[in-house]
C-alpha cells in the first residue's frame, strides 16, 4: 500500500517509519511510532536516526511519496537530513523559520520531483545543495529574501542551467539588487574574485636581493646571500613545479646581483661590499656562470643598488654607491664589456637608483639619506645625464620605485623615519597621494600581476604589509599581512601561467609567495 508521511516539526516533526514491531520500543523520545508513520511532538529539527535503528524503506509495507512539514519552528536542515527516504517525491518545508541548509540536506533523494521551501528565512544556499535531485521537476523558493552576492553566484548560474521550473528569486541585497530578481543580476566575475598571496616555497637561507630573468624560454632567479657569500641563481622546474638550484656565483659578502642579456648571452653583475664587484658571463661550454670582467674598486666602494636600463638601443647600468669615498657610476656596453661612462656625484652616499622615462625623457633618480631624491635627466646632445630637479620635502628617502598603472606614472617612496609615500606624475611635476605608515620600513616595491596593482612594504619592526590599489577611490589599502624577517627585497617571477613573489629575509628564510585567483562563490 502507498501511504502519506507527514513530517510536523516544531508540532510535529517526522522521520523515516519501521514496519517491523520490535523497531518501535527504540521511537525517538518526544514521538509516538506507529507501523505507517512516526510523529515527533516538540522538536525544533529532523531528529537523526542511524541506519540500524529502521529497516530500509524499500523493504518496509509502505513506500512514502510525499512530505509535509510546514508551518513549524525549525531553523536548520543539516546533512542527511532525509536519509533513507530514497523514493520521496514530494517534499514540502514552508512557512517555518529555516536560515541554514547543509549543502548535504537532500543527499539521496534522487526521486524527489517537487521542493518547496517557500516562505522561509533563507539568504543563502550552499553551493550544489540540489546536486542529487536527479528527478527535480519544480522548485518554488517564494517568501525568502536572497543576499545577491557572490555567495549567490552558484544558483545564478544553475537557474540558468537547470531543466526545473523554478519559482523567481527576490534580492534583499546588496543594495543595487533589494527586490530585484536574482536573474536580473548583470554579472558577478568582478565581484565574486578576489586574490591572495600563499607560500609556495621557503628558502632555508638568507637573502638581500632577488632578481629575474629569461633565458631561452626558462625562468631563473638570482639571489645575494651575503651571509653565505653567494648569488644563487635558481631555475624554474617545470616538472616539480617549484624553484631550484642551477649555479652557484661565489664571493664576499655579495649584496647584489642584476642579470644583464645582451643578444643570446647572459651577464650577472655581482656588487660585493669586499673585494671589488665583478661582471660574470653565463659560459654555454662549462653550462656555469664564470667571471667576465671586474669593476673599478676606486668607483664603486659600497654598492648598494644596481639599476638596468636601455637608451637608443644601447645598454647601461648603474650601481649606486652609499659610502662618501664612493660613487654612483653609471657603466655601458661597448659590444666588449662594460665600461665607466659617467660618475654622478660624490659625497651623497645614495643608496638607491631609479631609471624612469617622464614624458618620452630618460631620466634617473638618485636616492640618499643625505638629501632630498634628485632627477637627472638625459642630454641627447652630449649623451650624458644632467641635473634636472628634485622632489621636495621628502628627505631620509631610502628608495624610490617606479611603476605605471592605466598609463600613469606613479613613485613609491621608502622612507625609515616617518611615512612612505605614493606621488603621482601631473605632466608638471610628482604630488603625493599617499602617506603610508613604515615605520622600520627597508623597502616599498610595486608590482602587478594582469590588473592587479600591490605596493609590498617591508618593516624590521613588524609585519610586512601587502597592499592593493583600489581603482574606486584611487588608493592603496591594506590587503595582507606577511612574516618575513628583516626584509630587504620584493621581486615578482610569473612562469607557466603562474605568477609567484619572492620575499627576500636579512635576518630569517626566503620565502616564496604565490599569487592565486580565490573564487569568494564557492
Amino acid at each position: 500500500a502507498r501511504g502519506l508521511l507527514l513530517l510536523l516539526l516544531g508540532a510535529a516533526c517526522v522521520v523515516p517509519p519501521s514496519a517491523q514491531v520490535r523497531r518501535l520500543a527504540r521511537c525517538p523520545a518526544t514521538c509516538s511510532c506507529t507501523k505507517e508513520s512516526i510523529i515527533c511532538v516538540g522538536s525544533s529539527w529532523v531528529p537523526r536516526v542511524v541506519p540500524g535503528d529502521i529497516s530500509s524503506l524499500t523493504s518496509t509495507a509502505m513506500i512514502v511519496h510525499a512530505s509535509l512539514l510546514n508551518s513549524n519552528s525549525f531553523t536548520v536542515i543539516r546533512d542527511d537530513a532525509f536519509a533513507g527516504l530514497f523514493h520521496l517525491e514530494y517534499l514540502f518545508i514552508e512557512g517555518n523559520k529555516i536560515e541554514t541548509i547543509s549543502r548535504n540536506a537532500f543527499r539521496g533523494l534522487r526521486d524527489l520531483t517537487h521542493l518547496s521551501l517557500a516562505n522561509n528565512h533563507i539568504k543563502a544556499l550552499p553551493r550544489d545543495v540540489f546536486s542529487d535531485l536527479d528527478s527535480l521537476i519544480e522548485l518554488d523558493l517564494r517568501g525568502n529574501k536572497f543576499e545577491c552576492d557572490c555567495k549567490a553566484k552558484w544558483l545564478y548560474l544553475w537557474l540558468k542551467m537547470t531543466n526545473s521550473t523554478v519559482s523567481d528569486v527576490l534580492c534583499i541585497g546588496p543594495p543595487e539588487y533589494q527586490e530585484k530578481k536574482l536573474n536580473d543580476v548583470t554579472s558577478f566575475d568582478y565581484e565574486c574574485t578576489t586574490t591572495d598571496f600563499v607560500v609556495h616555497q621557503t628558502l632555508p637561507y638568507q637573502s638581500v636581493s632577488v632578481d629575474t630573468f629569461n633565458s631561452k624560454n626558462d625562468v631563473y632567479v638570482a639571489i645575494a646571500q651575503p651571509s653565505m657569500e653567494n648569488c644563487m641563481v635558481l631555475e624554474w622546474d617545470h616538472i616539480e613545479m617549484n624553484f631550484r638550484s642551477y649555479d652557484n656565483i661565489t664571493g664576499q659578502s655579495i649584496v647584489g646581483c642584476k642579470a644583464i642579456l645582451i643578444d643570446d648571452q647572459v651577464f650577472v653583475v655581482v656588487a660585493q661590499l669586499f673585494g671589488g664587484s665583478h661582471i660574470y658571463k653565463y659560459d654555454e661550454s662549462w653550462t656555469k656562470f664564470v667571471k667576465f670582467q671586474d669593476i673599478e674598486v676606486s668607483r664603486i666602494s659600497k654598492p648598494n643598488d644596481i639599476e638596468l636600463f636601455q637608451i637608443d638601443d644601447e645598454v647601461f647600468f648603474v650601481i649606486a654607491d652609499s659610502s662618501k669615498a664612493g660613487l654612483s657610476t653609471v657603466y655601458k656596453w661597448n659590444s666588449k664589456g662594460f665600461y665607466s661612462y659617467q660618475s654622478l656625484h660624490e659625497w651623497f652616499r645614495d643608496t638607491d637608483a631609479e631609471f624612469v622615462d617622464i614624458d618620452g625623457k630618460s631620466h634617473l633618480i638618485l636616492s640618499s639619506r643625505s638629501q632630498v631624491p634628485i632627477i637627472l635627466q638625459w642630454n641627447k646632445s652630449s649623451k650624458k645625464f644632467v641635473p634636472h630637479s628634485d622632489i621636495p620635502n621628502m628627505e631620509d628617502v631610502l628608495a624610490v620605485k617606479s611603476f605605471r598603472m592605466q598609463n600613469v606614472l606613479y613613485l613609491s617612496l621608502t622612507r625609515f623615519i616617518g611615512d612612505s609615500r605614493v606621488m603621482r606624475w601631473n605632466s608638471k611635476q610628482f604630488v603625493e597621494i599617499q602617506a603610508l605608515p613604515s615605520r622600520g620600513a627597508m623597502t616599498l616595491q610595486p608590482f602587478s600581476f594582469k590588473e592587479n596593482h600591490y605596493l609590498a612594504l617591508g618593516s624590521d619592526y613588524t609585519f610586512s604589509q601587502i597592499y592593493q590599489w583600489d581603482k574606486e577611490k584611487q588608493l592603496f589599502k591594506k590587503f595582507k599581512e606577511i612574516y618575513v624577517q628583516a626584509p630587504r627585497s620584493f621581486t615578482a617571477v610569473s612562469t607557466d601561467r603562474r605568477d609567484f613573489f619572492f620575499a627576500s629575509s636579512f635576518k630569517g628564510k626566503t620565502k616564496i609567495f604565490e599569487h592565486i585567483v580565490v573564487d569568494l562563490s564557492l
